[in-house]
Formats: structure tokens, sequence, C-alpha cells
């Protein structure tokens, strides 16, 4: 049986940022990851957007972490020299009645520390976009967009540059909870097994990050929350964007609405937008452009017929289902389980991505205090 310092489950951006913060302490670092290689799923199937924090509960996890991660994120990217740009971002209410929705967002971001917000009115935002239709909106300038596998692999550059070492297409097939460490045992993609110890174990695991917590002897099964999956499916735009910036309407129940944004070559996708399911398929269904073009001819009227086509879906680990308040992460430390050092990671949806340097070091201070 072989000892490592730490063992982190998933080599998706947030995974891959809790490694890299973990290497950069002075850890040994065994990263475990089904797929081939980083980022193949929730990672690589989202909006790639920046976010500033405007939406998230006051004093949550998502926005505590949304708007720290959010700075460090640019800072790394210019240092890295990583695809990114501030494009902005409209939040638009398409008829008069959402204004005050418009008024509620601002003050809510006021309370998480985003201050930069602009109410606009339908001259003000139809002039600085063109082709934009709507009642008013608020401009949220630290709103962007990055490479998304830019990032991973940078991460993954600078944790294996400080030693982390990574397992690819191997499983955690089972963990138990030791006196002194947590046992672990692996299993290849030939079936092969192997045993090993770690003194912390980080469940990273994603959508598979509940039944991974469930399958460690020891741990109360008690604190593993109900997992709900949101399917996001994604339409891109043939033909080039007639926007410059991301365009959002208000939110709506379990997302953000069916919203424009850009990839650093300027070609536009819409979405996602929320389809509950009851077990991963990221297949798009063509037909549900019918629902796309509606939403988007409320702030895109002349968007014209036959211009979506079906790009790709991607599923969000939820922790509320369907007419559910949006619940905040839920990130377990030895303290909140008294369960040995274990780090589990559950619902870490939007803004994951924008937070993650931010969570590894959460991450890495839960483990490793002072």
């Amino acid at each position: 049986m072989a000892d490592v310092d730490c063992v982190v489950a998933g080599a998706g951006v947030v995974g891959l940022a809790i490694a890299r913060a973990l290497a950069l302490s002075g850890r040994e670092v065994l990263v475990i990851e089904k797929a081939a290689s980083i980022g193949t799923v929730t990672s690589s199937r989202n909006s790639e957007v920046v976010h500033a924090g405007l939406y998230y509960a006051p004093g949550s996890l998502k926005a505590r972490f949304c708007v720290e991660g959010r700075e460090r994120l640019y800072a790394y990217c210019r240092e890295r020299d990583i695809g990114h740009r501030r494009t902005g971002k409209l939040i638009v209410a398409v008829e008069p009645g959402q204004l005050a929705r418009l008024n509620a967002i601002r003050a809510n971001a006021e309370q998480c520390g985003v201050d930069d917000l602009d109410l606009l009115t339908a001259a003000q935002a139809e002039c600085l976009e063109p082709a934009l239709s709507c009642a008013g909106a608020l401009v949220s300038p630290s709103t962007g967009i990055v490479d998304s596998q830019a990032l991973m692999l940078s991460l993954r550059g600078d944790a294996e540059a400080a030693g982390a070492s990574f397992a690819f297409l191997t499983a955690v097939a089972g963990a138990a909870i030791d006196p002194d460490g947590i046992r672990i045992t692996t299993r290849d993609a030939d079936g092969e097994t192997f045993a090993l110890k770690a003194g912390v174990f980080v469940n990273a695991a994603g959508l598979e990050a509940q039944a991974l917590a469930g399958s460690i002897e020891g741990f109360p099964p008690e604190l593993v929350p109900p997992l709900w999956l949101a399917r996001g499916n994604y339409f891109s735009l043939s033909g080039r964007s007639p926007f410059s910036r991301l365009i959002y309407p208000v939110p709506v129940n379990g997302g953000l609405g069916v919203h424009l944004t850009l990839d650093l070559g300027g070609s536009a996708r819409f979405g996602p937008d929320v389809e509950w399911i009851d077990q991963a398929d990221y297949t798009v269904d063509p037909g549900r452009s019918a629902v796309f073009y509606d939403e988007i001819r409320r702030y895109w009227p002349d968007l014209r017929d036959g211009a979506l086509l079906p790009a790709y879906a991607g599923i969000r680990p939820k922790l509320s289902g369907p007419n559910q308040t949006a619940a905040d992460f839920v990130i377990q430390g030895p303290a909140d389980h008294g369960a040995g050092r274990i780090v589990n990671l559950f619902g870490i949806e939007s803004p994951g991505l924008t937070a993650s340097l931010a969570i590894a070091d959460h991450v890495a201070a839960l483990l490793y205090p002072g």
C-alpha cells in the first residue's frame, strides 16, 4: 500500500485548482480522474463566463468566492497569458414590469460587494447595443469570458510543476476512514485495482460527488445531500453576432435565463435553458430551438429563422430542485462532519469556474489550518 499526502478525486477546474493549491503548499498530491483527460464533464460544458457575482445570496459561499475568485482569475489569466476578455454584460428587462427586478439585482449585488453596476434606460442600453430591444438594463463591466481549456491546462501545469501526479482512466473504487488516514482503492480501465493511504482526501467529483461520499466507509450518510440534475442546452448562432457584450435576461427559476454569450473569436451562443432530468444525458433536442427563438426575440427581435444550430449541453449538479430556493455550495471539512480529514464539495455549479481559485484556497485551509 502506497502512502500519499493528498488525494483529489476529480480533474475538473475546481479539482485542478485544489490540486494546484495543495501542491504549491508543498504537499504530495495525487489526482484521480475517471476520464482520459482533464475537464471533460461540467468544466467543458458551460458558458465560459467570468461572473461578477450579482445574483447570489449575500454572505453565501457562492457570493463570497465569486467576488474574490473573479479578480484572482483575471489576474491569473493576465500572468499566464490565458485568453480572456472583460466583455461586460447587460442584464435586460424586456418589459417595464421587470424594471423593479433590475433594481433588486443591483441592491443584492451591492450587498455582495459588487458596486460597479449602472442602471441604463432603454435608449442608453440600445445605444450601446443597437440590435437590442429592452425597457432598461443593468451594465456589469466586471463580467467577462475565459478560455476554460487553456485555464485548466495551466492549472494542471502548475500542479505538476509543483510535484502533483495524475492518474487518468482511474476511479475511486472504495474508501474507508482510518485513525491515521483514508484508505483508498482505485480501479483503472483494465479493471486493475490499487490500494493507497492518503493523509487527506478531497472529493471534487462533480456530478458523482454524492455517490462517492456515500461510498466512504465511516462517513455519515445523512450528511450527503440529495442531487438534482439540470441539463442546460446551448444553441450556436450561425453568422456574425451583432452584440459586443454578453446579454442576459432577468433570471428565471433554476438558472439565469436563455442568455447570449460570446467566445474569444466573437462567435455567439445561447443558453443554457433549464431542463430537469433524472440521469445524465447530453443530447440536445433540436426541437427546443422553438423556445430559444421565443426567448431570444424578446430582447433581439431581429433574430432570423434558421439562425440557431444545436451546439452542446451541460448538466448542473444542483442541490435544489424545481421550484425550490437556489442552494448554496456545500463544502464540508473535517469540522463539519467529524469523519477524518476529508473535504466534500457538493453542488459546485455556476459560478464554480469563476470561483475556482478562491474555492481551492478555502479547501486547503480546511485541511491545513494556519
